[in-house]
């Protein structure tokens, strides 16, 4: 009780989740007499971070910041609009199959949310939509990015749980679709109640050259997925393979990337992937402590006391995950819960693939939800609404994320067929 309170209490008076989480878990040794630990700290550190998988995060984190640098979206948006563009709420339709191509390079929801509130918002706006349902869109389909591989949420899952990323990568492809596919319902029935304009199709001349200009960032999550499921690489050589053509396109192909870039893009992929390890590494360090103690084992036991459903205990979670995510950030609340909840869902039968999927959603509705959630802060200041418009438009796709959430707990082949697929080969 006491180190919860003092975790809280450090977040609420500003300071970064991970010294809150290094405080948390000196409280913890201090109050359960376990000081005699603390020189075991560094060594613990260490081995946190000393793993293979973690190579993944800076390698994807490249790809995306080389191909937003490219032009990677506004190329992507073109092409969207060429299948989707001419109907009714085309453009609704564009930015959200848009999203989707971009969701499999970008890999951040927050990222993904900022790059296409300051594209696609404006448009859709002078086009004639409103500015809340055009927003609202755009936050909905920001959220596809850390489920569509390769997602950096699935790397941080499978380095905390010690699960195959190539798998996670896999599972989340059909629960990617579920949840895109459920969005194009909101759009369509909005278009039917409401109305929304109609877009144009491109001329055919035109089209050929949209779609080359499209193809060849498209190839990068092709080439990524495609090489994983054979098995030719690992995620890890898929990323740095990715990396590689990001940089081949945007340099050689279009131009747009100079070498002067370089500099800042390795910087800012640097600072990311030093906070997310840092993050990983002090939450190690509480794990550590809370293991030595028995809390993972006293969790699973209250657990299979208060249920032995795993339908219901995947409720409890969707419940307790989307509630930390309204004040914490996605990434942070999977590095805490998972090392404490994951021996609970195995000991109730839930496959820790699913369970990764699960958690991963779970994480995605806090992005997007009031008082912190920073996807609605970013999509308010890029469209300058304030927050109960904002948040009322993005209302009939939150219950459509939520109902595919609720679809995907409870099917768990819906995560686990395709990846099982590739391992029966």
């Amino acid at each position: 009780m006491i180190t919860s309170a003092v975790f809280f209490i450090a977040l609420l008076t500003g300071l970064p989740i991970f010294l809150a989480l290094l405080l948390a878990s000196l409280v913890f040794l201090w109050q359960v007499d376990l000081s005699i630990l603390m020189s075991s700290l560094p060594i613990q550190l260490y081995g946190a971070l000393n793993k293979s998988g973690l190579l993944a995060i800076p390698l994807f984190m490249l790809v995306g910041e080389l191909m937003n640098r490219g032009g990677l979206t506004s190329r992507l948006m073109n092409t969207a609009d060429l299948f989707v563009g001419g109907f009714k709420g085309g453009l609704a339709y564009v930015n959200l199959l848009t999203n989707a191509m971009a969701a499999s390079i970008l890999g951040s929801a927050t990222a993904q949310i900022s790059v296409m509130s300051r594209l696609m918002v404006p448009t859709m706006v002078d086009k004639g939509y409103p500015k809340p349902f055009s927003a609202a869109v755009t936050m909905a389909g920001g959220l596809l990015g850390p489920i569509i591989p390769p997602s950096m949420l699935m790397i941080i899952y499978g380095v905390v749980a010690y699960q195959p990323i190539s798998d996670l990568f896999i599972a989340g492809i059909i629960p990617g679709i579920i949840i895109f596919l459920s969005f194009g319902c909101v759009v369509f029935i909005t278009g039917v109640i409401v109305g929304l304009p109609k877009g144009e199709h491109f001329s055919h001349k035109s089209m050929g050259k949209e779609l080359l200009n499209g193809l060849l960032p498209g190839m990068i999550p092709i080439t990524v997925i495609i090489c994983i499921v054979t098995g030719v690489t690992t995620p890890t050589e898929a990323g740095a393979i990715a990396s590689i053509l990001s940089f081949i396109i945007g340099a050689v192909i279009y131009r747009s990337l100079k070498l002067k870039d370089l500099p800042q893009i390795f910087g800012a992929v640097a600072l990311n992937t030093a906070t997310i390890t840092g993050l990983i590494g002090i939450a190690s360090v509480l794990g550590w402590a809370l293991s030595f103690e028995g809390v993972p084992d006293m969790m699973v036991n209250a657990v299979t006391q208060l249920t032995d459903s795993p339908q219901l205990f995947l409720l409890i979670i969707y419940g307790l995950v989307i509630l930390l995510g309204m004040f914490l950030e996605s990434i942070s609340v999977m590095i805490v819960l998972v090392p404490i909840i994951l021996p609970a869902a195995t000991a109730l039968g839930i496959d820790p693939i699913h369970f990764g999927v699960v958690i991963s959603l779970a994480t995605l509705v806090g992005l997007v939800t009031p008082p912190v959630g920073p996807g609605l802060y970013i999509a308010m200041t890029a469209s300058n609404l304030p927050m109960g418009s904002l948040f009322k438009a993005m209302l009939p796709f939150l219950f459509a994320m939520l109902l595919s959430m609720l679809v995907i707990a409870f099917i768990p082949q819906l995560s686990l067929w395709l990846p099982s697929l590739m391992n029966a080969k």
